[in-house]
């Protein structure tokens, strides 16, 4: 961990507004999850809930109290309920901690009246996500990357397990290159459980292979949330006029350019850019979540919520 303890500034990444908000929201998996305790979620495994799946023959053992007596005056055999269980969660964030992530546009919202990064703007994503899941008695894991895996914080659903998340976020700082997609097929690896997987990034990386990398997730039968954090410069390019670009991840690269004259360039580069990351998830059955700073993050996150859950299970 960060060697010092917990700091109490930490509870920071929580603020009034999204605490007020996550208030009245959950988080419910779509997909089947391996959970350990009864909870919300869809579990792979049977046994006695509200949500029937199927039948089976009744054999000697069987509690009777799960005999089908309607089967049997149409069959006259005995067949067995089967029930799907209810279960918790086993999430896993992923909090792209690259230095691309420092980002902080003059457009950008602002928290405690100053404005957030990227970063920032992530860092409080996840805390909120995470508050919300174990309040729910689900566990939470966090993995912070930016060319590699910085720490993975396996999943753990005590309420004591959030201020370590808590701390671990707090103490992060965004630095260094960034390669989502090796950090991806790593982590498909080491998470066994088939769970819920929730990356928030701003995705700076080749979209082809940072779909193969999403598809391991997929294929190791994880449900996958995808929150693209993105600032409205990065958008929009407003520049008009000639300016300095420097590069957050490879000191002392910088270009002086035309904005106005690459501007169309540009946009067309990030609105392909976007389809293709949106086409792609869609295709996986992946949520794909656009996010931009100038917009609240407990605001956009509550939307986002409400949106799934009124889209059903």
């Amino acid at each position: 961990m960060n060697g010092g303890g917990f700091r109490p500034e930490s509870m920071d990444l929580l603020t009034p507004d999204a605490l007020d908000r996550l208030s009245r929201l959950e988080f419910v998996a779509r997909g089947v999850v391996e959970g350990f305790v009864t909870g919300l979620h869809k579990s792979p495994y049977k046994g006695f809930s509200a949500e029937f799946a199927e039948h089976r023959q009744y054999v000697p053992g069987d509690d009777i109290r799960g005999l089908d007596w309607r089967v049997y005056a149409r069959n006259d055999r005995y067949f067995v309920k089967q029930y799907v269980e209810e279960t918790n969660l086993r999430a896993t964030i992923l909090l792209d901690a690259s230095a691309s992530m420092r980002y902080t546009g003059e457009h950008a919202a602002r928290v405690n009246n100053r404005r957030i990064s990227k970063f920032e703007y992530a860092r409080h994503l996840a805390a909120s996500l995470a508050y919300l899941m174990i309040n729910q008695q689900d566990a939470v894991g966090l993995v912070t990357f930016d060319a590699n895996i910085r720490r993975y914080v396996p999943a753990r659903s005590r309420p004591t397990h959030l201020r370590i998340l808590l701390d671990e976020m707090y103490g992060t700082q965004a630095s260094e290159v960034t390669r989502i997609a090796p950090v991806f097929h790593e982590m498909a690896e080491r998470v066994h459980r088939r769970g819920l997987v929730i990356i928030v990034s701003d995705l700076f990386d080749d979209h082809e292979e940072l779909l193969k990398a999403l598809h391991h997730f997929r294929y190791r039968k994880h449900e996958v949330v995808l929150i693209h954090v993105m600032a409205e410069e990065e958008l929009t390019f407003p520049f008009t006029t000639w300016k300095n670009f420097r590069s957050l991840e490879i000191v002392g690269q910088e270009i002086r350019l035309d904005a106005r004259a690459v501007q169309a360039a540009y946009l067309d580069r990030v609105h392909e850019f976007v389809r293709q990351l949106e086409t792609g998830c869609g295709q996986m059955h992946i949520d794909y979540v656009p996010m931009c700073t100038r917009r609240p993050f407990e605001v956009a996150l509550s939307d986002y919520l409400a949106a799934r859950r009124s889209r059903g299970r």
